[in-house]
């Protein structure tokens, strides 16, 4: 396994919609396994594969807390099949927007179908954190950031200040 670059916004990559996954092979579990190392490395909890630059329709997700048993999920081609009506506001960071917080309102729960890491058809209903983990991952495969469901000026605020924080590191 290996740790994978995390691209960091502002970057019109993060912008890019993915693609399906054809099929599950022996490269698309590699690359999974590659973007899990790099998630619990990061820390996180969610990474979509786009965030280390292979525009797939897959992601991976742990929200176990620390000390619990790892419980990785490995998502390719997720759908919603549910959303609820209920909204619920948690407070969103992103590996791709570094120590950079937002509230934002999501459904409360949702119910998603996927391929799991050896290419069969799974669902999964989900709330509370998960919820909202699989929205935002789901939302980076269609090129949209947790700062998009805010409102213009905080996401510009936002966005200048990654911007800022690249120039003075490619700088220095």
């Amino acid at each position: 396994m290996a740790l994978l670059p995390i691209i960091t916004a502002p970057d019109k990559r993060l912008e890019i919609v993915s693609t399906p996954v054809e099929a599950v092979t022996d490269e698309v579990r590699r690359q999974l396994d590659d973007m899990l190392e790099t998630m619990y490395a990061a820390p996180g909890i969610g990474l979509a594969a786009i965030q280390v630059g292979i525009p797939k329709r897959m992601l991976v997700i742990d929200v176990s807390r620390e000390g619990e048993e790892k419980r990785p999920l490995y998502i390719i081609n997720p759908e919603f099949t549910w959303v609820s009506d209920e909204d619920k506001v948690y407070e969103e960071g992103c590996l791709s927007l570094p120590e950079q917080y937002a509230e934002v309102a999501r459904p409360a729960e949702v119910k998603v179908s996927y391929l799991d890491y050896n290419g069969e058809k799974q669902e999964l209903h989900a709330d509370g954190l998960l919820a909202v983990c699989l929205q935002h991952e789901i939302d980076h495969l269609d090129g949209i950031l947790f700062v998009d469901h805010l409102s213009a000026l905080k996401r510009n605020m936002i966005l200048r200040k990654l911007l800022k924080q690249k120039r003075l590191a490619e700088a220095g």
